[in-house]
């Protein structure tokens, strides 16, 4: 008798509807992070309007999705913010949103506090002001820890801090533990990916391979600590970090971007993983359950170029953006094995860093590394 498929195995072939729906509301952004993987910073003039955001967010009840992951850009800047966050938690969709925290006043703070069925992750890319403000922007260590002391003093509850590990702060793991300790939070570390204004960035942020080991060990020892399947390469270098462990672009999550635009990956903003637009006839759902794309991705994969490893399994090849973004082929080993294996690929092809998302919304003046 065949063995039962696994839930891992059945979330392999997609579901009716995506546990995780990332939303980016808008491309518009009071910040200039250099490693923004979507380039934010200027509204589209295409943007979605309210009456568009609420049949989505119909759409969502309609199919039972889990939740909704609410972004941009900063989503705090739309002036239908508020609108669209208790249109949804009225309907019963979970909604967690991003935000840099610039837009969470004490009075703001009161508003999400009395909500209900949401939750918030404030960025934070250092544990202390330089490091921070050194990706993020001056002053803006101070706003995030401002949003903090907000939420806080508001009785909102266990928020939470939201981190990109990079080269120069994963060996502050332990100050940032201690300030969601501070705050009755909750700390998530999530992965830096090579897109967007990441593609200037990547050599100078992503972390080595001896501080990706040691992220490892700190995350098998911290096993409360969030991170939303960032890091399921590593789970090469021995047991598996808890979550599902899969690429789940196209299957168990997607996105859709300010103008409609549903893509398989949160991560990969680029017309060569464009599934369809919300703004067509059958929306959101005819997407996700007929996209070509999102089929194609649900079938077998090929292990490719990582059939040979015997860690194949464990880590799955790695992740598809941080693939797609360095130049390498997607059954091809992540830019980041633990094993070397796509640092080799990537020396032997002469990849050259370059691909970035459609469209850049940076604006002028933005932050770069290459003018820094």
């Amino acid at each position: 008798m065949p063995a039962e498929p696994t839930l891992r195995d059945r979330f392999k072939e997609g579901l009716d509807a995506p546990i995780c729906l990332t939303w980016e509301l808008t491309y518009a952004c009071n910040l200039a992070c250099i490693h923004c993987l979507s380039s934010s910073g200027r509204r589209d003039p295409r943007e979605l309007d309210t009456a568009e955001a609420k049949r989505i967010i119909d759409e969502m009840v309609e199919m039972s999705v889990f939740y909704v992951n609410i972004g941009g850009g900063e989503p705090m800047v739309r002036t239908d913010f508020f609108e669209l966050l208790e249109y949804a938690t009225e309907n019963n969709v979970g909604v967690k949103f991003s935000t840099n925290g610039t837009r969470i006043t004490r009075a703001n703070a009161e508003v999400l506090a009395a909500m209900g069925y949401l939750d918030i992750q404030i960025s934070l890319d250092g544990a202390d002001r330089v490091t921070n403000d050194a990706v993020r922007g001056e002053g803006s260590y101070d706003a995030a820890l401002g949003a903090m002391e907000h939420l806080s003093a508001a009785g909102f509850g266990p928020f939470k801090i939201s981190v990109v590990i990079t080269r120069q702060n994963v060996t502050q793991l332990d100050e940032f533990q201690a300030l969601a300790d501070r705050f009755g939070a909750e700390l998530r570390l999530t992965r830096l990916r090579p897109s967007g204004r990441g593609v200037d960035s990547w050599d100078l942020l992503h972390p080595t391979t001896a501080q990706q080991r040691d992220l490892y060990q700190w995350l098998m020892a911290h096993p409360m600590t969030l991170t939303g399947d960032s890091f399921f390469h590593l789970n090469a270098l021995g047991d598996p970090i808890d979550g599902l462990n899969l690429c789940g672009a196209g299957r168990v999550v997607c996105l859709i971007d300010p103008i409609g635009d549903v893509y398989a990956c949160p991560f990969v903003i680029h017309d060569q993983f464009l599934a369809g637009n919300v703004r067509n006839e059958g929306g959101f759902a005819q997407v996700w359950r007929h996209s070509p794309l999102f089929t194609e991705l649900r079938q077998p994969q090929s292990a490719g170029a990582c059939a040979s490893c015997g860690s194949y399994d464990a880590c799955q090849g790695g992740c598809m953006a941080a693939k797609f973004f360095t130049g390498l082929p997607l059954d091809g080993p992540d830019p980041e094995c633990v094993y070397g294996h796509g640092e080799t690929a990537l020396a032997s092809q002469k990849v050259v860093l370059g691909r970035r998302p459609s469209a850049d919304h940076s604006k002028p003046g933005a932050i770069s590394l290459a003018t820094r």
